[in-house]
This record gives C-alpha cells, structure tokens and sequence, in this order.
C-alpha cells in the first residue's frame, strides 16, 4: 500500500495550504454573505458551524478527493458490516451494532451478534429495575443506596463521562462512583463514607486481569465482606462483573448470574454502549439509556449514508486533517459550555489520541506525516480565565470545537444567557481578532497623542484568524449526547482510514504495562538484585526501594 502522502490528492491539498496560509477568514466573510449557510448544517439534533475555518469553496471537494482516494466508503462500509478493521489483532469493531436498531441478524464468527446483544440489554434491564425500585437487597436486606464502578480506560472514563453529563436525568437516591485509579487513595477515599450494607460493586474489566482494576476490586471485596454481618453473601449480593472472561470472574467470586458479558469485538473506548454502561443505565434508567442507544444510532445511519459535504464526522475528520498534515497544527481543544459535561473533553482525548497515536501504516510502515492530534481542552467559560489567553495572543496554534447548548437544564437568573453570550463571544474574537489599526481608531484624539496609549496598543492587539468549529445544540439530552458521542467516535475513525493506521488496537499502552510488572516485583522485594535498566530508571528504583523502608 502506497502511503497516502504519496497522492496527487495530497499533493493537491498541499499546494492548496500555500494559497490559503495566510487568508483572513474575516475577509472570506466580507467577499461571501452567505458562507454560514453554505458552511453549517444540521443532523441528529446537531447543528454544526463549520465557517470559521481557513478555508474556501475549494478545499473541501479537495478534501473530500483525499477521502475518496483513502477508500472512505468501503471502509466505513466494512466497519458496519463486522469486516477484520482492527488487522493488528485479527477483529471486527463493532460497537455500532450494541446500538443498531431492527430484527436483521448480524452475523460474526457465526453468531448473530445482535441476539446477543439483546439478551444483554434485557438482562441489565432486569437488573437496573430491581436495583432502582429497591427489590435488589442488600446481604443484611437494605437496599442499595450506592454504587461503586471499579474499571479503568474506557471502562471507566465513558460510563462517568455520560454518568455525569446525564446528571438532569438521574435518580438521586441511588450514588454513583467512579474509581479508576491504582493510587488507593482514589478507593480509600470513595468508600470512607459509604456503607457496605448498601454498596453495590461493578466491577468492570474485559479479561478480568486489569492490574488496576482488578487490585481495587480485591480490596473491595475484603472491605464488603469485614464490613458486613453476613460476610458470606458479600459478593453475591453486592458484586457484578462485566467482562468476557467467565472462568476470571467465577475465580474471583462472583457468579454467572451477576456477570454481564461483553465481546472481544468491543474495544474499551467504544464500549460505553454495552453493558459497561451499566453504571449510566442505574443512574438514568433503562428508557432514557435507550434513548441514548437511540441518538447514537441516529449518527450511525447519518455517518453512512450521507454525502461526505454534507456528513458532521466526515467533515469534522476532514477539517482535522486540513489542519494537522496542511497547516501544521497539531493541538486541538474541546470546549462544552455546559457544567454537565466538563468530562468531555478528557473522554475526546482518550478517544483519539488512544485510537490515532500511531506511526505505523496497515502495512507495517513508518508514517510520514501527523497523525492524532493532542487533544485538550474544559468547561467553558473556566477555560476564558486559563488558558484563552494562548488562544488569542499566543504563538502556539490551536484548532478549537465548541459545544454549546441553547437550553440549559438550570436556567439561573439569566446565567445562560451570559455563557451563550461568552461562547459565541470567543469564537468571534477567534476569528476576527482585534488590530493595531482598529484599536487606534476606538482611541479619542487625546489618547492618540499619548506615548503611553500608544505603547499599550501592541500589548492588546488580537491577530484572530484561529479556526474553530461550532456544534450548537438545542439541550443536551440522552439522545443528542448518544449523536454527538458516535459523531466524535466516526471522525475518529475517518482520520485514522485516511492515516492508514489502525485506530483500534493500542500496542504502546501495553509496552509500559509489562515493564511495571518486572519493576512490581523489584520494589516488592528490595532485598534482591534489580534487573538490567538505563541509569535514569535504575537509579530512580533504588531511590525508591530505600526510601519505601522508612
């Protein structure tokens, strides 16, 4: 396989930059009255604004040419239809299928994968309404009270993200916690208030071997059964496991009844939509999870059958690619101007940068371009007081989405109202700027004749011309959050089609996981002789093993 950067597409869009690198966007504006509605469109309850970009009626027939000579049909036809995506480990993706609607079967490895799913989502169903009435009882017979989820990646990240931005939604008798972290102070200081005799585990892991999680749930576990009168009934009553692997989860305890299985082909940061949602599905209810399902597959049916103009992932992936291998920007922040879903941005990150960092091609050859992007960004307007102040005057450039309900579900004495107004503040001012010539005109002729005033001019001049993409909703609901999540899994997978990599496996996680099993046991046991390492890592070991004695 040729690399992409070898293509006339390529060599096209890059003659296309040296045209379009130094254009103002104001001045595409001025020229063109009606570039909003000819660069924005709406889909699955998303209005997405696209005209704050560095670009013209021909870049995206060019980057649409890039798509097209990267075999984006087909793949995005392969990725429904449980084609081998994910080459490296020999598997489909199909976490489209956890939300598909309709009867038809979905065959894979000679199973109809969506029978499976179904029975699935009835048994969570079963279980999140006993849960939720109170008919589930505690080992000393209270109900449950609160919920722990033990995972880690995307068992944990998407169900608290969703968990958190669905917060409107959810029943607040029933406490929902998310500990991810092997520092045990994160499980230390989650369970310090809570009650065994009404604390419900989820321990969520596919192999059920997860270092970190795996060590809390076995801390847990002791601590459900000290706590209780009743200890032999701890797991049963107060431990499910969502996972793959049955014979892990019978060794640790926890019986098949309380196992909710999930599927190879489901990778951790695609698997919120499965029964690792169980956490989402507790806190909002099987109905309003359904409707999440719902959005999401709104999204999928929009992502597959649209024209690649006028389809949300499709161009969101373009206009990333415009940017990271054309103009040469590789940070991109993620901006919700929504206190609910300040997770968003952290979920993105692992989102992209987990299925993107790569550096090799499908065929096992070095990449000679970008690929994903560093991926940041918080809660707007928090964001204004920290780091905005790169965004505009900074020499560093940045790419920026903003996301912005109309609708808030707290409407506080006009407080909304002031964050619609900072958000589409920001973009303007992103875009437009401020110059040294628009700030001597705002000066009185007094001000003018001062040395200082004009000293100052230099200091408050705003370049603009930083792009950025809008994604307005009316109110953030389960179904415009399922869209908006499959819409940021779908230009994920756009990019990496186009990259030539795989943006399923992630091979560099596991490098470090086998080196801190051999350091494990070094600082377990300092007695002994340390392994061969580089003089950094062995020295920062001993500094360690000494002063662990203390």
């Amino acid at each position: 396989m040729t690399l992409i950067s070898h293509s006339n597409e390529w060599q096209q869009l890059s003659s296309h930059w040296q045209q379009m690198q130094h254009v103002q966007m104001r001045d595409l504006f001025a020229k063109d009255a009606r570039r909003f509605q000819s660069m924005s469109l709406e889909a699955c309850g998303l209005l997405l604004d696209y005209s704050k970009n560095r670009i013209d009626h021909q870049t995206l027939p060019l980057l649409c040419q890039l798509a097209d000579k990267a075999g984006l049909k087909q793949a995005i036809t392969d990725l429904f239809s449980g084609a081998t995506v994910n080459t490296t480990e020999g598997s489909a993706a199909l976490h489209t299928a956890l939300r598909s609607r309709g009867n038809e079967p979905l065959i894979y490895q000679g199973r109809d994968v969506k029978a499976d799913i179904g029975a699935v989502l009835q048994k969570m169903e079963r279980f999140v309404n006993t849960v939720r009435s109170g008919e589930w009882k505690g080992s000393t017979g209270r109900r449950i009270t609160d919920v722990v989820n033990l995972g880690v990646g995307g068992s944990h990240l998407g169900p608290k993200m969703v968990t958190e931005a669905l917060t409107h939604y959810t029943d607040r008798s029933l406490k929902i916690y998310f500990v991810s972290n092997i520092d045990g102070t994160h499980l230390t200081e989650t369970l310090r208030d809570l009650n065994p005799e009404t604390t419900l585990f989820i321990v969520t892991s596919k192999s059920f071997t997860t270092q970190e999680t795996m060590a809390n749930a076995h801390v847990a576990r002791e601590w459900c059964q000290n706590g209780l009168r009743k200890p032999q009934g701890a797991l049963k009553q107060h431990f499910v496991a969502v996972s793959v692997n049955r014979d892990q989860v019978a060794a640790f305890g926890i019986e098949e009844a309380n196992l909710f299985l999930i599927w190879d082909w489901v990778g951790g940061r695609y698997s919120l939509w499965s029964a690792v949602g169980l956490p989402i599905a507790l806190s909002i209810g099987m109905p309003r999870f359904y409707e999440l399902l719902a959005g999401a597959a709104d999204m999928d049916e929009h992502f597959r059958t649209a024209n690649f103009a006028r389809n949300i992932p499709v161009l969101l992936a373009l206009l990333g690619i415009w940017y990271i291998n054309f103009a040469g920007i590789a940070s991109h922040a993620v901006m919700p101007y929504d206190q609910y879903l300040r997770y968003l941005p952290a979920y993105i990150q692992q989102l992209e940068m987990e299925s993107n960092g790569k550096s090799v091609s499908l065929d096992g050859e070095i990449v000679d371009y970008e690929t994903g992007p560093i991926i940041w960004g918080s809660a707007g307007s928090d964001g204004q007081h920290s780091y905005f102040q790169l965004f505009h005057q900074g020499t560093h450039l940045s790419t920026t989405d903003f996301i912005l309900p109309v609708k808030s579900h707290n409407p506080l004495n006009g407080h909304h109202t002031k964050l619609l107004a900072n958000c589409l503040a920001q973009t303007e001012a992103m875009m437009n700027g401020v110059s040294v010539d628009e700030l001597k005109s705002q000066m009185t002729d007094t001000e003018s004749d001062s040395d200082t005033c004009n000293a100052l001019i230099q200091h408050r001049a705003c370049m603009g011309n930083r792009p950025s993409n809008t994604i307005v909703t009316k109110q953030i609901t389960p179904a415009v959050l399922g869209a908006m999540l499959a819409c940021y899994e779908h230009k994920t997978y756009v990019q990496g089609v186009i990259w030539q990599i795989n943006s399923f496996d992630q091979w560099g996680v596991e490098l470090g996981k086998k080196l801190a099993r051999v350091l494990e046991q070094e600082l377990q046991h300092p007695e002994g002789e340390p392994g061969r390492h580089d003089a950094s890592t062995l020295g920062l070991l001993n500094f360690c093993r000494v002063n662990m004695q203390d």
